[in-house]
Order: C-alpha cells, then sequence, then structure tokens
C-alpha cells in the first residue's frame, strides 16, 4: 500500500496486472486486482476480504499511521508485513516512474521477492509511553527557548540575567525589567507562559514517577547506577517486546550505539556510531553512562570497568560504551527478572 491511493492486492501478494498471467496455465491462473482504496482499516479490510481471500501477505511500508493499520489488519487475522521505509525506498529508486500507483506496485514486488527488511511494530502501550517522553521534551525545549529569550531582550539593554534555568531567574528578570514599561512587559508575558510550561513539565513528571511505580520492570532498571524514571521509560517503551532480540548484545546496534565500518579491497576502516534507532533513547543512555563515572560513589565492576576505558580511549568514547553496556545490562534485568549486581559476590550468589 501507498499512502491513500493505489493498493495492489492479489491472491499470491503480488502486484496485480491488467489480465491474468502464469508462466504455465494462464487459462488457470488466479485472477488478480489493483484499485485505490482510503488507506483506513475498514477500508482494506473490506477490500481484500472482498478482492484477495487468499492472499499471502499484506505490506505496510513504516510511516507515521503505520501502527493503526498494522495493528488493526493483523487483528483482522491478516499476515501482515511492516517493511523498512528506507530500504523500500532504495528499491523503488531504481524505478523511472515515480507516482503512488508506481510505488504500490513496486512495493508488492518487493513483498513477492522478499527483498525487504521486516520491522517490529510497537505496541499502542509503548507509543502512549514515548508520546509522554516527547511531550515532556518539547515543553523542556521551550522552557529553554524562553530563558534564552529572556537573557537576549535584557543583554540588548545593557542588563545581564546570569546563569540559571529555575523560577529565581525569572524573578531576577522581573525586577532587572521593573521601572521600564515596555521591556518590563514582555518580560511580564514571558515570565508568565515559562511559569506556565514549568508546570506541565512538573506534571508530566508525577505521570512518569506513577508509571515507574506501577511497573516492576522500571523499577528494576532503575536499580542500575545512572538510570533515572526518564531514561528506564524511554528504554522500555523503544525495545518495547526484549525477546525479539536473539542476543543482549543486540541492543547496542538497534539504538545505533555500535561504529559503524566501510570495507572494499584492502581499504577497512571504522567510523562514529551510527545512530541509528530512537535518538532520545540513545541520548539518556549515554547521560547515564556520564552520571555513572562523575557523579556515582558506589563501585561496581561497571564503574571501574567504564572508569579504565576512559584512561584508554578517553571520556567520550568510554561513555558511548558505558552506555552500550548499560543498555545490554537493561535487557538482561527485563529477560531475567533480576536487578543490577553491584558486587561480584551479589552475580556469583545469583
Amino acid at each position: 500500500m501507498k499512502g491513500k491511493r493505489g493498493v495492489p492486492v492479489g491472491h499470491r501478494g503480488t502486484p496485480a496486472p491488467s489480465h491474468p498471467t502464469s508462466d504455465s496455465d494462464p487459462i488457470h491462473a488466479p485472477q488478480s486486482f489493483e484499485g485505490k482504496v482510503a488507506a483506513e482499516p475498514a477500508a482494506l479490510i473490506g477490500l481484500i476480504r472482498s478482492r484477495a481471500p487468499q492472499l499471502a501477505k499484506v505490506g505496510l511500508e513504516t510511516g507515521a499511521t503505520s501502527p493503526w493499520l498494522y495493528h488493526a489488519l493483523n487483528s483482522a487475522g491478516f499476515p501482515v508485513v511492516l517493511m523498512d521505509a528506507r530500504h523500500a525506498h532504495a528499491a523503488l529508486s531504481m524505478r523511472p516512474t515515480k507516482s503512488d500507483r508506481s510505488d504500490a506496485r513496486g512495493l508488492a514486488e518487493i513483498l513477492r521477492m522478499g527483498w525487504y527488511r521486516e520491522v517490529t511494530a510497537k505496541s499502542f502501550t509503548s507509543h502512549e509511553r514515548l508520546a509522554l517522553l516527547a511531550a515532556r521534551r518539547r515543553l523542556v525545549a521551550i522552557r529553554t527557548d524562553l530563558d534564552a529569550q529572556l537573557r537576549g531582550l535584557l543583554k540588548t539593554f545593557g542588563l545581564i540575567l546570569g546563569p540559571g534555568n529555575t523560577d529565581a531567574l525569572v524573578r531576577r528578570a522581573e525586577a532587572l525589567a521593573e521601572g521600564q514599561p515596555v521591556i518590563g512587559g514582555l518580560v511580564t508575558r514571558l515570565a508568565e507562559v515559562r511559569r506556565h510550561v514549568v508546570t506541565q513539565v512538573a506534571a508530566l513528571d508525577r505521570d512518569i514517577r506513577r508509571l515507574v511505580r506501577s511497573e516492576p520492570t522500571l523499577k528494576r532498571f532503575m536499580s542500575v547506577p545512572g538510570v533515572g524514571p526518564i531514561t528506564a521509560v524511554a528504554f522500555l517503551s523503544t525495545i518495547d517486546e526484549p525477546t525479539r532480540f536473539k542476543h543482549a548484545r543486540d541492543v547496542g546496534p538497534y539504538l545505533g550505539l555500535t561504529p559503524t565500518r566501510y570495507q572494499s579491497g584492502e581499504t577497512d576502516r571504522h567510523g562514529r556510531i551510527s545512530k541509528c534507532g530512537d535518538a532520545f533513547t540513545r541520548t539518556c543512555l549515554y547521560e547515564a553512562a556520564n552520571v555513572l563515572l562523575t557523579k556515582v560513589g558506589r563501585f561496581s565492576p561497571l564503574k571501574a570497568w567504564g572508569m579504565r576505558l576512559v584512561q584508554r580511549i578517553g571520556p567520550k568514547k568510554a561513555r558511548i560504551a558505558v552506555a552500550r553496556k548499560i543498555a545490554v545490562i537493561l535487557r538482561c534485568i527485563w529477560v531475567d527478572g533480576t536487578e543490577f549486581w553491584w558486587t561480584r559476590e551479589e552475580a556469583k550468589m545469583a
């Protein structure tokens, strides 16, 4: 399916030509259908049941509405495959014609030939939690922008606001702008908006803490040094189902925490980390690693390993390696139902 336009459906999940075709017996070839339908579950389900009762697969390209369509079609009993949009784009870019109908036919051909990378569709619960984190992240960004706006506004008139990001910063801005009608009015309005944003951020923080208290897995995640409520929720929501990774070490590449590689002939070099997957979760793990290496005072084998890396490869690369290790530990904790081992004795007892 491609957007709201071409939806090629056939008995074998292949793009449908205008007339039946078969390599062996064209008389007994299954009939096919190609047409357009709205990209809505009810319309798609009705079309598939009426036109393709013996279909082999239904192919969807990843996008904004993919979870909605995937879960609806899957609940209706159809074998749905969610294809990686980047892989699909690489294949479709070789076609001379770019149109919705051509793309839909190309997706059907990719599905029939197996030239695709299947993507796991997250549950609606995971998407709800990710939306909670995204809303908080947006409000925090707005608060930061308002702070910068206040500083820039006052600095033009020689009023230096100074550092800080609490309500004391806003009160200081109001005090500096006092007695100036125009500037004072602007600062008052910006301060009012900022206080409202801070209130909403606090409300979302309460929702996140409430979620952590109700989810035992999140509590176990937070036993890892450096991992707080936001990092725990981000990791849980991004991974969604830990058993889909055959090995714990596969979580690192999924989150883009492993280096890229270019190998051709005698050339073989490793580059920066791939930065695949969810950027916010990767950032949270990086910050957790930084907290572990700089703020956590209690000894653990993980911290000792990280400090040795700092001395050997530098702090930045060491934080990336520790972040990748934390991701592996979180996945193991999730699967095993255990907590973080602070000492080797705890590991032996487990």
